[in-house]
């Protein structure tokens, strides 16, 4: 296949996720999601499939991003990997479950379930609510169970799971530099199970474009990570250096323009 020209916005929009993947610990699935669909859909992809490209492509790409952020946080002595153990059993099955939902969905109320969840991961940030100071974090069952649903949702919204797994680790009374460093280490099992759920269910799929795997389109997929793992650390970096609370007010507001913009590509 000839070279898309549309190609080249890929590795600039993987600068962009990897840098927000470190320094928030997010994962990169708000900015991917809206902004793939929105060229998928610049790019004539049949409507119908672009959300769930979308979705499998941004899955797959916070693989090598996921790797670069937690290697950089753990330098850092930020991970906490008694909460990663305990939480991933949940987070591989509510993931891995999550993507056959999503793959039988429709277009449309898949992207405005998208648009909804991040309106509200955009206010929680924007409000910045504080947890209680005796609440702390629950046991092995608790665990497995709110990885469950950070699995499952982060499946149909395809985040890393930061936008619910750090607001819960810091209800938890977790060190937000902790909460966010756990979360990119965490983002690693969810996107190994979405990616591995998309490529089943998009397998054999009629109508997709040229160099896709199942829902995972190729060449997206190679010049976002590519980028994106080497500007991860950068984010990853500043994070302990930077105003985080400022910066996921600033973030919120973009996270709420790349969702107006996705749902006006949809719906025009």
């Amino acid at each position: 296949m000839a070279f898309d020209l549309w190609w080249l916005a890929y590795p600039l929009l993987g600068a962009v996720v990897g840098f927000f993947a470190g320094l928030l610990g997010i994962g990169g699935g708000g900015i991917m999601v809206p902004m793939l669909t929105t060229l998928f859909i610049a790019q004539g992809f049949p409507l119908a499939q672009v959300v769930h490209l979308a979705l499998g492509t941004s899955m797959a790409a916070i693989v090598l991003t996921s790797i670069s952020s937690l290697r950089t946080h753990h330098r850092h002595g930020a991970v906490r990997w008694e909460v990663v153990r305990g939480i991933t059993p949940g987070i591989l099955l509510g993931t891995f479950g999550g993507t056959f939902i999503a793959a039988h969905a429709d277009t449309v109320p898949l992207a405005i379930f998208f648009a909804v969840f991040m309106a509200y991961v955009s206010t929680q940030m924007l409000i910045n609510v504080k947890p209680k100071p005796s609440r702390e974090l629950p046991g092995t069952l608790g665990l497995g169970a709110a990885g469950l649903g950070i699995g499952g949702v982060s499946a149909l919204v395809a985040i890393g799971g930061g936008s619910l797994s750090v607001p819960f680790m810091t209800w938890c009374n977790v060190k937000v530099q902790h909460a966010i460093g756990t979360s990119a280490a965490i983002g690693l099992p969810i996107a190994l199970a979405g990616t591995l759920g998309y490529l089943i269910n998009g397998w054999g799929e009629a109508g997709l474009p040229p160099l896709s795997l199942g829902f995972v389109y190729l060449p997206a997929l190679v010049l976002v990570s590519g980028v994106s793992y080497f500007t991860a650390p950068v984010g990853a970096a500043l994070a302990h250096r930077l105003p985080v609370a400022t910066l996921k007010k600033i973030f919120a507001g973009v996270l709420i323009l790349l969702c107006v913009k996705m749902l006006y590509s949809i719906f025009s």
